[in-house]
């Protein structure tokens, strides 16, 4: 069971700021103008040898008609239903708002350790404006200032003092799956389905989730990590700071994934911004599969999906070993099927071919189709290994490494791909000197 701490109050009271300076991290956007953060972001606290997850959320605004803040409001609202420990957060330099009142009476009636945290102290006179805020009517206040971090370890001290007890379990190794594409091509809807619950932020607007979002999924006998990510533009038209920002995020999601879940507008078809990204997937050497979601938008006609899965693999060329589903994140359909995708390209990543094996299988190849000589040299490979790594790796020792051309490495790649079942894996392939 987790131990979880979860950031509330107004917008722009500094929230995200502490969210980073416990998780240590920059994890969470931090900006001037308010609402910048929308869905609940979940960061890790290690302190004083106790372990716990913390919840950024977004600001919360009563009677909004606006479509994101009565989704914020909605999230906040989540949060304070999944926490142990509630951090109500205020600003010092505002004094008392109007809106700080209707939190303040909202958690009153949690039955939950409610933590007041007075932000922007970082002077004496600061000190004294801050007892102002005992006319919330929730007792004692934690003084501090995100920015510079002055009062946060006494915070943290008490934070953890009304943790539960929980024996903790040793961390497994699961699969941690990045959901990555376009703005707009149902990265969120898509997590919500999964995880058959209202943890993003889902709205028609372009653009809704900035920052990249962390959720464990975990049944059916089935576990992993799920990243949905902000969408991803040509840098031409980002404009927005905040969107820059939520750009580099979303690459940072890929580079810690195991496997991304690549979605496709059934709509519009594979466009260059959807080989941008797998072009960053693969420098990265993540296992991959790309969904066709909005499949349920689509007309159909005989062979409609053959057409758009052979469109979609002669654009991805040489590389077409991947696969390919054709989804609806809102009516379900074959959504099920994405956790098996999942758990097998997660296998084939991790695929450990025996060596001797190896050899039986790939050396007849060497004889049949040698490398082509060059300046009267021939080349011979002798032996061949994986590599400890992350993902498939493979040494072949030959006489001349350096002649070896990248055409005759594909070739090598694609009999192993025959051979051996790594279907949406990266395979890396060096030749070295015997």
């Amino acid at each position: 069971m987790s131990k979880i701490a979860a950031i509330v109050g107004r917008p722009n009271v500094g929230k995200s700021t502490l969210f980073n300076r416990m998780t240590e991290s920059r994890a969470a956007i931090v900006n001037e103008v308010s609402g910048v953060t929308r869905d609940r972001h979940y960061g890790r606290v290690i302190w004083n040898g106790v372990d716990f997850s913390v919840i950024d959320t977004g600001g919360f605004v009563e009677n909004s008609e606006d479509v994101f803040e009565s989704e914020i409001n909605r999230q906040v609202k989540l949060a304070i239903s999944e926490a142990d420990v509630l951090i109500f957060m205020v600003d010092v330099e505002e004094g008392i708002h109007e809106l700080d009142k209707s939190v303040a009476e909202m958690l009153r009636k949690v039955p939950k350790k409610v933590i007041t945290v007075v932000n922007k102290v970082d002077n004496n006179k600061r000190l004294l404006d801050a007892t102002e805020f005992y006319g919330l009517g929730l007792g004692e206040y934690f003084a501090i200032s995100s920015n510079n971090g002055s009062g946060t370890g006494e915070l943290l001290d008490e934070i953890v003092r009304h943790l539960p007890d929980t024996v903790e379990e040793p961390e497994q190794e699961i699969p941690r799956v990045a959901v990555v594409g376009r703005p707009n091509v149902g990265k969120s809807s898509l997590a919500n389905t999964l995880l058959d619950e209202e943890r993003n932020i889902v709205t028609p607007v372009a653009g809704t989730t900035r920052d990249s979002i962390h959720s464990l999924y975990n049944k059916f006998n089935t576990q992993f990590l799920l990243i949905d990510t902000a969408g991803l533009r040509k840098k031409a038209k980002v404009d927005e700071d905040i969107e820059f920002y939520s750009i580099l995020r979303s690459i940072r999601a890929i580079e810690e994934s195991d496997i991304c879940l690549l979605l496709i507008d059934a709509t519009r078809g594979i466009e260059s911004q959807d080989l941008s990204i797998l072009s960053i997937i693969q420098k990265n050497n993540k296992g991959f599969i790309i969904l066709v979601n909005k499949w349920d938008l689509v007309e159909k006609e005989q062979d409609s999906t053959k057409k758009i899965e052979q469109e979609i693999r002669s654009r991805t060329e040489p590389f077409t070993d991947y696969p390919i589903l054709f989804i609806s994140a809102i009516t379900k359909q074959r959504v099920h099927k994405v956790l098996e995708l999942i758990m097998k390209v997660y296998e084939n990543r991790r695929r450990k071919i025996p060596t001797s094996k190896l050899n039986e299988v790939m050396l007849k190849y060497f004889t049949e189709t040698p490398p082509p000589s060059i300046k009267g040299k021939h080349i011979k490979v002798k032996y061949a290994t994986q590599i400890p790594a992350a993902y498939p790796t493979f040494a072949f020792f030959c006489n001349f490494p350096q002649y070896i051309k990248e055409s005759y490495k594909r070739f090598v790649e694609n009999r192993l791909r025959e051979n051996f079942e790594f279907t949406g894996a990266p395979v890396k392939i060096f030749f070295r000197k015997k």
